[in-house]
């Protein structure tokens, strides 16, 4: 379905600017309302972050995405309780040694436990940079040291040397590594965290998987879409993945993930950091470049796709709410493009339930964390700097 309005450029800037200070819960920019209203509905008082579309299973991804806002809004308490929960739950109560097992939750006895001990490796080194920088706003070595062991851990069991490429992040330790081919989820590599990552540990794998991020998202977005899964194989390249994974955060916690080639609900993340990486080299325009066909398509769409085939074909179903907050930042790395953006800003705006703050129908977490990266960075609550740091309005 294309726009059906017209109107002058002036007025989409006045909804732009607007509508975001409506998504962000209002003009106090002191308080985090958005944030609030997300912790107050999936953050029990343990620090457990609760997937309530998904059997209220936990993730190691969820509890990254927690420790990170929590650091955003300058949020101590709920930052240790987040913190405390994982590391008693989900790493054998030892994150320095363990890297948190990726799936918790109820088992067919009624159970609840871990479900899959397999780390996810976004989610380790979400966490690993988010401690790290935790510990220098906070001026807290103790944060600072977990962090820079968990890189370590990273490093020794989720680095691969990709023959012919070089160093890159698998999505786990095992499961992905079959004779001559490695799975791969692009999804799972924002470019900030790396750069800042290689400042903090110059001598890892850090620097190298930064420098190959742009080129294994050019090779691998054949159409111009980004692709949930791919599969490297040496000699020959990225190809879109034939044998998807089922283990080890297969799919983000909260999806509807269908199992076949292509581009969803991972692949709508990688929009999002492309988006949120700093402006000043060449870098974000490498990664703006290999996407291209997401603004084309949104030229003439109100929604992004939720499902984008391995041919570069789009679904006619609408991604839910969060891919319209995923893509905001995308969107608004390109000058000529504020018609687009304010689309799916006043989309945002439609879908959000004012008794609780959260958007959609099912007020689904997944959506809302979405939401939260995309608003809380147009917002100017934080920003990651030229070399991937952290940069925060509380400390502004």
């Amino acid at each position: 379905m294309g726009f059906r309005t017209s109107w002058p450029g002036k007025c989409w800037f006045l909804i732009v600017s607007l509508s975001m200070l409506c998504l962000s819960g209002g003009c106090r920019r002191s308080e985090w309302v958005f944030w609030d209203a997300y912790a107050a509905h999936f953050i029990d008082g343990q620090g457990r972050v609760i997937d309530h579309t998904a059997g209220d299973r936990s993730t190691s991804e969820g509890q990254a995405y927690a420790l990170f806002f929590a650091l955003a809004d300058n949020d101590r308490t709920t930052f240790g309780r987040v913190l405390a929960w994982t590391q008693a739950n989900l790493a054998n109560g030892d994150l320095e040694t363990h890297l948190p097992a990726w799936l918790w939750g109820k088992d067919d006895q009624g159970e609840w436990k871990t479900l899959d001990p397999n780390p996810a490796s976004d989610a380790d080194v979400w966490m690993a940079y988010t401690l790290v920088e935790a510990g220098r706003l906070w001026q807290a070595p103790l944060y600072t040291n977990l962090g820079r062991a968990m890189m370590a851990q990273v490093a020794k069991s989720e680095v691969v040397d990709l023959p012919g490429f070089g160093p890159m992040l698998l999505p786990g330790p095992t499961g992905f590594q079959h004779d001559h081919t490695w799975t791969l989820n692009p999804s799972y590599m924002p470019l900030f965290l790396f750069e800042r990552l290689a400042t903090v540990d110059p001598a890892g794998p850090w620097r190298q998987i930064a420098l190959g991020i742009p080129r294994m998202l050019a090779l691998s977005a054949r159409h111009g879409f980004a692709l949930d899964w791919v599969d490297y194989m040496p000699g020959d390249g990225f190809y879109p993945a034939t044998e998807l994974p089922t283990g080890a955060n297969a799919q983000p916690a909260g999806s509807n993930q269908t199992n076949a080639p292509g581009g969803s609900y991972d692949a709508i993340r990688v929009y999002l950091w492309a988006g949120m990486l700093d402006g000043g080299g060449t870098a974000r325009g490498e990664l703006l470049n290999s996407l291209p066909a997401m603004s084309v398509y949104l030229a003439n769409h109100d929604a992004p796709p939720e499902k984008v085939s391995e041919q570069g074909i789009p679904s006619a179903q609408d991604g839910p709410v969060g891919f319209s907050a995923a893509v905001l930042p995308y969107l608004r790395a390109f000058p000529d493009l504020s018609r687009l953006s304010a689309q799916q800003t006043v989309r945002m705006i439609r879908q959000r339930d004012p008794s609780t703050g959260l958007y959609g129908k099912d007020l689904a977490y997944y959506d809302q964390s979405l939401a939260l990266f995309a608003t809380g960075f147009l917002n100017g609550r934080f920003r990651f700097g030229p070399g991937g740091e952290l940069t925060v309005e509380w400390k502004r």
